[in-house]
């Protein structure tokens, strides 16, 4: 009993996605590869990584296991914003259609250090990176509506915070709290996202489900629940923690259930600027519900990475 209450909900959509287009970052370990495994037995996977060796290996592992051959290795690395262009460009020209783009990687209690363009490491890749793939990929994913965009935050928004006077933490850093900052930034993000996207502020589903909207990109982010993974891999406290108290984490492949409920879940086609936990919407802090801190976010998103997103 406490183990099936631990692993929280799972997907039951069945939904295929032939001729459809999916790209996964950081899909080479954890919940990204497991999402890239169940969505590679519906269709065609780009998985989005770093490490091409291990994103190889992941890869054939996941091909084997779905017999899907449509699971394709490209690299990424969200903490340099050339890389990032490099991958949208060869993307672009490669495929003519995105159906689902799922900004899953991310970093977490990392010693303070910097990205490749020098913004703070959580902020820059776990906001900043797929903050700018998102932009570079959007018009395709308008062309190839209807279309999704599945961004992987956590409960740990509630403790984070905007600090506009010192987003890069030069003048004091947590990296427990930089990690909450980031994961903050990307509700934030998704519900401006999903205003801009729809021209109104995002409420309830029902504001979503009329028959004309069902034709748009939506933007949705989940909490994955604690899960037992090599996110923790940087602090040496919580690497034990999690071994000893791993009967109270998720695997995986439970983590992965939220990602992939928001990919492809029927009744989620029109729904739009939420935040969902267990496979059902979860709340989210009052921080992480402010309209002017979203707004203020994606103006500074901009101009730190020197682009035009109106």
């Amino acid at each position: 009993f406490c183990r099936r209450y631990v692993a929280g909900g799972q997907c039951k959509s069945t939904a295929k996605l032939e001729g459809k287009v999916v790209i996964v970052t950081g899909a080479n370990t954890g919940i990204g590869k497991e999402t890239a495994r169940d969505l590679a037995r519906r269709g065609k996977v780009i998985v989005a990584c770093r490490d091409i060796a291990k994103a190889e290996a992941a890869a054939s592992e996941i091909r084997a296991d779905t017999g899907n051959q449509q699971v394709i290795v490209k690299k990424l690395d969200l903490a340099d914003t050339k890389s990032i262009r490099e991958f949208a460009e060869k993307f672009l020209a490669e495929e003519k259609e995105l159906h689902i783009l799922i900004n899953n990687a991310g970093v977490m209690l990392c010693p303070y250090s910097k990205t490749a363009d020098g913004f703070e490491m959580h902020l820059g890749v776990n906001h900043l990176g797929h903050f700018l793939l998102t932009f570079l990929l959007l018009e395709r994913l308008k062309q190839s509506a209807p279309a999704r965009i599945v961004n992987v935050s956590s409960l740990a928004h509630h403790g984070g915070r905007i600090r506009f006077h010192d987003l890069h933490g030069e003048k004091s850093y947590n990296r427990g709290l930089a990690y909450c900052h980031s994961k903050l930034a990307n509700v934030l993000f998704t519900r401006e996202l999903a205003r801009r996207l729809q021209g109104k502020s995002p409420r309830t589903a029902e504001c979503f489900s009329a028959p004309w909207m069902r034709r748009v990109v939506t933007a949705n982010a989940l909490h994955p629940g604690s899960v037992s993974s090599e996110l923790v891999r940087h602090s040496f406290v919580m690497t034990w923690l999690w071994k000893i108290f791993s009967f109270f984490l998720k695997t995986p492949w439970e983590g992965a259930q939220t990602s992939i409920y928001c990919a492809v879940a029927e009744e989620l086609d029109s729904v739009t600027g939420q935040y969902f936990s267990d496979c059902q919407p979860a709340y989210v802090s009052p921080r992480a519900r402010d309209d002017e801190t979203a707004k203020k976010l994606w103006s500074v998103s901009c101009e730190l990475l020197r682009i035009q997103w109106d």
